[in-house]
Protein backbone atom coordinates (compact mmCIF):
# COMPACT_ATOMS: atom_id res chain seq x y z
CA UNK A 1 0.00 0.00 0.00
CA UNK A 2 3.05 2.10 0.58
CA UNK A 3 4.52 2.19 -2.66
CA UNK A 4 1.34 3.69 -3.78
CA UNK A 5 2.10 6.90 -2.02
CA UNK A 6 4.43 10.05 -3.12
CA UNK A 7 7.14 11.13 -1.34
CA UNK A 8 4.69 14.62 -0.99
CA UNK A 9 2.43 12.70 0.80
CA UNK A 10 5.00 10.98 3.00
CA UNK A 11 6.73 13.83 4.02
CA UNK A 12 3.17 15.40 5.12
CA UNK A 13 2.25 12.44 6.52
CA UNK A 14 6.07 12.38 9.20
CA UNK A 15 4.45 16.11 9.32
CA UNK A 16 1.60 15.42 10.86
CA UNK A 17 3.15 13.10 13.18
CA UNK A 18 6.26 14.97 14.59
CA UNK A 19 2.87 17.56 15.03
CA UNK A 20 1.06 14.98 17.17
CA UNK A 21 4.04 13.88 18.95
CA UNK A 22 5.50 16.51 19.81
CA UNK A 23 6.03 17.43 23.86
CA UNK A 24 1.83 18.34 25.35
CA UNK A 25 3.81 21.01 26.75
CA UNK A 26 3.53 22.94 23.24
CA UNK A 27 -0.30 22.63 22.89
CA UNK A 28 0.06 25.65 25.71
CA UNK A 29 -0.48 26.21 29.49
CA UNK A 30 -4.50 25.81 29.37
CA UNK A 31 -4.79 22.78 27.28
CA UNK A 32 -2.49 21.51 30.20
CA UNK A 33 -4.53 22.67 33.21
CA UNK A 34 -7.53 21.43 31.29
CA UNK A 35 -6.10 17.71 30.58
CA UNK A 36 -5.15 18.03 34.32
CA UNK A 37 -9.25 18.81 35.05
CA UNK A 38 -10.37 15.92 33.20
CA UNK A 39 -7.90 13.43 34.37
CA UNK A 40 -9.22 14.79 38.06
CA UNK A 41 -13.14 14.41 37.03
CA UNK A 42 -12.31 11.01 35.49
CA UNK A 43 -11.04 9.87 39.16
CA UNK A 44 -13.61 11.67 40.87
CA UNK A 45 -16.67 10.29 39.23
CA UNK A 46 -14.83 6.84 39.03
CA UNK A 47 -16.07 3.87 37.48
CA UNK A 48 -19.00 6.20 36.18
CA UNK A 49 -17.03 7.72 34.14
CA UNK A 50 -15.70 4.54 32.48
CA UNK A 51 -19.02 4.73 30.20
CA UNK A 52 -17.52 7.87 28.95
CA UNK A 53 -13.74 6.93 28.66
CA UNK A 54 -13.86 3.16 27.29
CA UNK A 55 -14.56 2.50 23.67
CA UNK A 56 -14.66 -0.19 21.38
CA UNK A 57 -14.06 -0.31 17.74
CA UNK A 58 -14.98 -3.38 15.82
CA UNK A 59 -12.33 -6.11 13.95
CA UNK A 60 -13.15 -4.32 10.18
CA UNK A 61 -12.28 -0.29 12.17
CA UNK A 62 -10.12 1.99 13.52
CA UNK A 63 -10.57 4.85 15.63
CA UNK A 64 -8.79 8.22 14.63
CA UNK A 65 -8.72 10.13 17.81
CA UNK A 66 -7.83 13.69 18.34
CA UNK A 67 -6.79 15.85 21.67
CA UNK A 68 -8.23 19.46 21.54
CA UNK A 69 -8.07 19.27 17.68
CA UNK A 70 -4.71 17.77 17.48
CA UNK A 71 -4.03 14.04 16.17
CA UNK A 72 -2.96 12.09 18.95
CA UNK A 73 0.45 10.13 18.26
CA UNK A 74 0.69 6.41 17.23
CA UNK A 75 -1.99 6.79 14.41
CA UNK A 76 -5.27 5.39 14.24
CA UNK A 77 -6.59 3.01 16.91
CA UNK A 78 -7.73 -0.28 16.77
CA UNK A 79 -9.49 -2.70 16.71
CA UNK A 80 -10.70 -3.36 20.26
CA UNK A 81 -10.98 -0.90 23.65
CA UNK A 82 -8.94 2.15 24.19
CA UNK A 83 -9.55 5.13 26.03
CA UNK A 84 -10.11 8.47 25.47
CA UNK A 85 -10.08 11.59 27.86
CA UNK A 86 -13.61 13.10 28.25
CA UNK A 87 -14.31 16.76 26.95
CA UNK A 88 -10.71 17.55 25.22
CA UNK A 89 -10.77 13.71 23.03
CA UNK A 90 -13.01 13.10 20.26
CA UNK A 91 -12.80 9.93 17.87
CA UNK A 92 -14.35 8.94 14.47
CA UNK A 93 -14.86 5.67 13.36
CA UNK A 94 -13.59 4.67 10.06
CA UNK A 95 -15.23 1.53 8.34
CA UNK A 96 -11.98 -0.49 6.46
CA UNK A 97 -14.24 -2.76 4.82
CA UNK A 98 -14.32 -2.60 0.51
CA UNK A 99 -17.74 -0.59 -0.46
CA UNK A 100 -19.58 -0.44 -3.49
CA UNK A 101 -21.69 2.29 -5.04
CA UNK A 102 -23.19 2.71 -8.05
CA UNK A 103 -22.05 5.39 -10.90
CA UNK A 104 -25.77 6.61 -11.86
CA UNK A 105 -26.42 6.85 -15.95
CA UNK A 106 -24.23 9.62 -17.69
CA UNK A 107 -25.03 11.39 -20.40
CA UNK A 108 -21.89 11.04 -22.81
CA UNK A 109 -21.48 12.19 -25.89
CA UNK A 110 -18.57 9.88 -27.56
CA UNK A 111 -15.49 10.54 -30.02
CA UNK A 112 -18.39 9.98 -33.01
CA UNK A 113 -20.86 12.42 -31.99
CA UNK A 114 -23.40 9.57 -30.48
CA UNK A 115 -24.96 10.08 -27.08
CA UNK A 116 -25.21 7.54 -24.64
CA UNK A 117 -26.09 6.65 -21.20
CA UNK A 118 -23.89 4.53 -19.23
CA UNK A 119 -23.27 3.76 -15.47
CA UNK A 120 -21.09 1.78 -13.57
CA UNK A 121 -20.21 0.25 -10.70
CA UNK A 122 -17.23 0.93 -7.86
CA UNK A 123 -15.71 -1.42 -5.28
CA UNK A 124 -13.20 0.40 -3.18
CA UNK A 125 -11.89 0.50 0.29
CA UNK A 126 -9.76 2.73 2.87
CA UNK A 127 -6.60 1.68 3.81
CA UNK A 128 -5.19 4.83 6.03
CA UNK A 129 -7.88 5.89 7.98
CA UNK A 130 -6.21 8.66 9.30
CA UNK A 131 -5.67 10.22 5.78
CA UNK A 132 -9.22 9.44 4.93
CA UNK A 133 -9.88 11.46 8.19
CA UNK A 134 -7.36 14.59 7.56
CA UNK A 135 -6.86 14.78 3.73
CA UNK A 136 -10.64 15.21 2.48
CA UNK A 137 -13.59 16.09 4.47
CA UNK A 138 -15.74 12.89 3.14
CA UNK A 139 -13.52 10.44 1.58
CA UNK A 140 -17.23 8.56 0.35
CA UNK A 141 -18.66 11.47 -1.00
CA UNK A 142 -15.19 12.84 -2.60
CA UNK A 143 -14.87 9.35 -4.25
CA UNK A 144 -18.03 9.42 -6.02
CA UNK A 145 -17.93 12.74 -7.77
CA UNK A 146 -14.65 11.77 -9.08
CA UNK A 147 -15.65 8.45 -10.47
CA UNK A 148 -18.99 10.07 -12.27
CA UNK A 149 -16.04 12.83 -13.81
CA UNK A 150 -13.97 10.24 -14.70
CA UNK A 151 -16.07 7.86 -16.11
CA UNK A 152 -17.47 10.81 -18.22
CA UNK A 153 -13.90 11.59 -19.24
CA UNK A 154 -12.72 7.95 -20.31
CA UNK A 155 -15.76 7.35 -22.99
CA UNK A 156 -15.70 10.90 -24.12
CA UNK A 157 -12.77 9.71 -25.64
CA UNK A 158 -13.98 6.37 -27.37
CA UNK A 159 -16.00 6.10 -30.35
CA UNK A 160 -19.14 4.04 -29.81
CA UNK A 161 -17.59 0.44 -31.26
CA UNK A 162 -15.10 0.60 -28.73
CA UNK A 163 -17.09 1.44 -25.88
CA UNK A 164 -19.35 -1.63 -26.55
CA UNK A 165 -16.55 -4.01 -27.55
CA UNK A 166 -13.83 -2.98 -25.06
CA UNK A 167 -15.76 -2.55 -21.44
CA UNK A 168 -13.07 -4.43 -19.67
CA UNK A 169 -9.99 -2.07 -21.18
CA UNK A 170 -12.79 0.66 -20.39
CA UNK A 171 -13.03 -0.34 -16.89
CA UNK A 172 -8.92 -1.06 -16.30
CA UNK A 173 -8.25 2.89 -17.59
CA UNK A 174 -11.20 3.99 -15.30
CA UNK A 175 -9.74 2.19 -12.57
CA UNK A 176 -5.76 3.49 -13.32
CA UNK A 177 -7.29 7.26 -13.79
CA UNK A 178 -9.04 6.99 -10.10
CA UNK A 179 -6.28 5.67 -8.01
CA UNK A 180 -4.11 8.80 -8.62
CA UNK A 181 -6.01 11.21 -6.48
CA UNK A 182 -8.00 8.77 -4.03
CA UNK A 183 -4.45 7.44 -2.73
CA UNK A 184 -4.04 10.65 -1.35
CA UNK A 185 -7.07 10.37 0.38
CA UNK A 186 -6.39 7.13 1.50
CA UNK A 187 -8.78 5.64 -0.40
CA UNK A 188 -8.21 2.47 -3.00
CA UNK A 189 -10.41 1.86 -5.79
CA UNK A 190 -10.06 -2.37 -6.22
CA UNK A 191 -12.77 -2.76 -9.49
CA UNK A 192 -14.88 -0.54 -11.79
CA UNK A 193 -17.77 -2.49 -14.12
CA UNK A 194 -19.21 -0.25 -16.70
CA UNK A 195 -22.51 -1.61 -16.58
CA UNK A 196 -24.89 -0.87 -18.86
CA UNK A 197 -24.63 0.70 -22.06
CA UNK A 198 -27.99 2.75 -22.76
CA UNK A 199 -28.13 3.74 -26.58
CA UNK A 200 -31.06 5.93 -28.65
CA UNK A 201 -34.04 3.94 -29.88
CA UNK A 202 -33.95 5.29 -33.70
CA UNK A 203 -29.64 4.10 -33.44
CA UNK A 204 -30.80 0.48 -31.94
CA UNK A 205 -33.23 0.52 -35.16
CA UNK A 206 -30.40 1.10 -37.44
CA UNK A 207 -28.36 -0.84 -35.60
CA UNK A 208 -30.78 -4.41 -36.05
CA UNK A 209 -31.25 -3.74 -39.75
CA UNK A 210 -27.56 -3.60 -39.61
CA UNK A 211 -27.14 -7.00 -38.11
CA UNK A 212 -29.53 -8.36 -39.94
CA UNK A 213 -28.53 -7.21 -43.59
CA UNK A 214 -25.22 -8.67 -42.25
CA UNK A 215 -26.58 -12.11 -41.54
CA UNK A 216 -29.27 -12.27 -44.86
CA UNK A 217 -26.16 -11.35 -46.82
CA UNK A 218 -24.01 -14.01 -44.81
CA UNK A 219 -26.72 -16.62 -45.84
CA UNK A 220 -26.67 -16.01 -49.32
CA UNK A 221 -22.99 -16.25 -49.54
CA UNK A 222 -23.62 -19.61 -47.89
CA UNK A 223 -26.37 -20.89 -50.23
CA UNK A 224 -24.20 -19.71 -53.49
CA UNK A 225 -21.42 -21.55 -52.29
CA UNK A 226 -23.47 -24.62 -51.54
CA UNK A 227 -24.76 -24.49 -54.51
CA UNK A 228 -21.53 -24.22 -56.49
CA UNK A 229 -19.95 -26.76 -55.02
CA UNK A 230 -23.39 -29.38 -55.65
CA UNK A 231 -22.72 -28.62 -59.13
CA UNK A 232 -19.55 -29.26 -59.50
CA UNK A 233 -20.13 -32.64 -57.29
CA UNK A 234 -23.06 -33.63 -60.00
CA UNK A 235 -20.69 -32.73 -62.80
CA UNK A 236 -18.31 -35.23 -61.51
CA UNK A 237 -20.15 -37.67 -60.58
CA UNK A 238 -22.05 -37.27 -64.75
CA UNK A 239 -18.86 -38.14 -65.47
CA UNK A 240 -18.15 -40.95 -64.17
CA UNK A 241 -21.45 -42.26 -65.06
CA UNK A 242 -21.19 -41.17 -68.85
CA UNK A 243 -18.16 -43.38 -69.10
CA UNK A 244 -19.73 -46.75 -68.27
CA UNK A 245 -23.31 -47.59 -69.08
CA UNK A 246 -24.24 -49.98 -66.38
CA UNK A 247 -23.64 -47.37 -63.48
CA UNK A 248 -26.36 -45.43 -65.49
CA UNK A 249 -28.44 -48.27 -65.40
CA UNK A 250 -27.93 -48.71 -61.94
CA UNK A 251 -29.21 -44.96 -61.05
CA UNK A 252 -32.05 -45.65 -63.26
CA UNK A 253 -33.26 -48.81 -60.58
CA UNK A 254 -31.88 -46.32 -57.55
CA UNK A 255 -34.62 -43.58 -59.06
CA UNK A 256 -36.88 -46.15 -59.47
CA UNK A 257 -36.97 -47.80 -55.77
CA UNK A 258 -36.97 -43.99 -54.54
CA UNK A 259 -40.38 -43.62 -56.09
CA UNK A 260 -41.33 -46.34 -55.13
CA UNK A 261 -40.98 -45.70 -51.78
CA UNK A 262 -42.83 -42.22 -51.83
CA UNK A 263 -46.22 -44.18 -52.49
CA UNK A 264 -47.14 -42.33 -55.82
CA UNK A 265 -49.98 -43.19 -57.89
CA UNK A 266 -47.71 -42.68 -61.10
CA UNK A 267 -44.89 -44.67 -61.52
CA UNK A 268 -42.65 -44.41 -64.76
CA UNK A 269 -40.30 -46.87 -65.63
CA UNK A 270 -36.77 -46.03 -66.71
CA UNK A 271 -35.75 -47.91 -70.01
CA UNK A 272 -32.43 -48.73 -70.85
CA UNK A 273 -30.85 -46.40 -73.16
CA UNK A 274 -29.89 -49.28 -75.28
CA UNK A 275 -32.98 -50.75 -75.83
CA UNK A 276 -34.33 -47.30 -76.77
CA UNK A 277 -32.21 -47.53 -79.29
CA UNK A 278 -32.70 -50.40 -81.11
CA UNK A 279 -36.08 -49.83 -80.77
CA UNK A 280 -36.03 -46.63 -82.85
CA UNK A 281 -33.77 -47.92 -85.08
CA UNK A 282 -35.94 -51.03 -86.08
CA UNK A 283 -38.89 -49.17 -86.32
CA UNK A 284 -37.04 -46.52 -88.71
CA UNK A 285 -35.99 -49.40 -90.80
CA UNK A 286 -39.45 -50.89 -90.87
CA UNK A 287 -41.04 -47.61 -91.94
CA UNK A 288 -38.73 -47.37 -94.31
CA UNK A 289 -39.40 -50.89 -95.92
CA UNK A 290 -43.26 -49.94 -95.98
CA UNK A 291 -42.16 -46.64 -97.96
CA UNK A 292 -40.30 -48.43 -100.86
CA UNK A 293 -43.33 -51.05 -101.29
Amino acid sequence: MERGISVEERRAMNNEEEISSSDPEDLGFCALILTAVSLVLVVLTFPFSLIFSLKIVREYERAVIFRMGRLLPGGAKGPGLFFVVPCIDTYKAVDLRVVSFDVPPQEILTKDSVTVAVDAVVYYKIYDATMSITKVENASRATRFLAQTTLRNVLGTRSLSEILSEREAISHNIQATLEGPTRGWGVQVQRVEVKDVRLPQNLQRAMAAEAEAAREARAKVIAAEGEMNSSRALKEAAEVIAESPHALQLRYLQTLNAIAAEKNSTIIFPLPMELTTSMMSKKSSSIGSVRVV
